[in-house]
């Protein structure tokens, strides 16, 4: 892992750290519910994927730390929300108790819901500050977080349990669900960084790659992997009787499409107009992660 990775992960574990620090009045109970599920682990890998996109362009990282923020706050909202009774019920979380579990069902929905408020909020004082780039980046955030984006992709998980569902549904799902977020940290970060118009449409390409990629992983360490390392229950999907790779293809079919789609990536970063190696060996390092 690049020095570089390292260093953008605990620079956003700082900023993120502080960022609830002395908020609230009588609704303090919030900003620690949010604060909790934003800061007990994860692997800031939207974020960083954004922070390393931008720096291929551009060498202020502290200038966009909001924006690439704002994504994991995202993304941490979704995972709330996921734990939810009314979705898969989950009591671990990064390797500790589920938002609800610690707080109650109610001030965990409306943790959520706070995390995704606080992020539109961001984007928005970000786009006034920063002009017409970073509106076009906010925009294309908030619809990768939206129905025909994450939330297009949850509720095709969600009306299709007890179901076997086809390939191209499948892939829909994923591509949505986990994959949109991921695209859109690379995307946005270019978009916002200026950079090359046909640069932008490869790493619209990486993006979708390295989404489906991540997802297909995670579907094998549900299987495989170690509760301990993952921070999470294992057999999720199963227990919740839903589709996924691993019970369309089974585990060997999917190591294989991981290591190919990782393949892909490398080849499409490499025709870049600038040397993106820090890229390069998060792609790798997503393809042999064990959690």
């Amino acid at each position: 892992m690049s020095n570089k990775i390292n260093y953008y992960r605990d620079y956003i574990n700082n900023y993120l750290n502080l960022y609830f620090k002395g908020k609230g009045s009588y609704n303090r109970i919030i900003y620690d519910s949010a604060s909790y599920s934003i800061n007990i682990g994860g692997k800031r890998i939207r974020p960083i994927l954004f922070l390393l996109t931008y720096g291929l362009y551009k060498d202020n990282y502290e200038d966009v730390i909001e924006m690439a923020s704002a994504i994991e706050m995202i993304h941490t909202y979704s995972l709330v929300h996921d734990d939810l009774p009314c979705m898969d019920n989950d009591d671990l979380r990064r390797g500790m108790p589920t938002n609800h579990k610690k707080f109650g069902e109610s001030i965990a929905v409306l943790a959520g819901d706070m995390l995704l408020n606080e992020a539109m909020s961001m984007l928005m004082k970000f786009s006034i500050k920063n002009g017409d780039k970073a509106l076009l980046a906010s925009k294309e955030i908030a619809e990768a977080a939206g129905p025909e984006g994450m939330i297009g992709g949850q509720i095709v998980d969600i009306i299709n349990e007890n179901k076997q569902i086809s390939k191209d549904e499948l892939i829909y799902m994923h591509n949505k669900k986990t994959g949109e977020l991921i695209r859109v940290s690379i995307v946005a970060a270019a978009i916002l960084a200026n950079a090359p118009k046909e640069d932008i449409k490869i790493l619209n390409d990486f993006g979708l790659k390295l989404g489906l990629a991540f997802q297909i992983k995670d579907d094998i360490l549900d299987i495989v992997g170690d509760v301990s390392k993952l921070g999470k229950n294992t057999k999720s999907d199963e227990n919740n009787h839903k589709s996924n790779f691993i019970s369309l293809f089974g585990l060997e079919y999917c190591e294989n499409e991981c290591i190919k789609l990782t393949k892909e990536c490398v080849e499409l970063l490499k025709g870049l107009s600038v040397n993106a190696i820090e890229l390069e060996d998060l792609t790798l390092e997503l393809l042999n992660r064990e959690f």
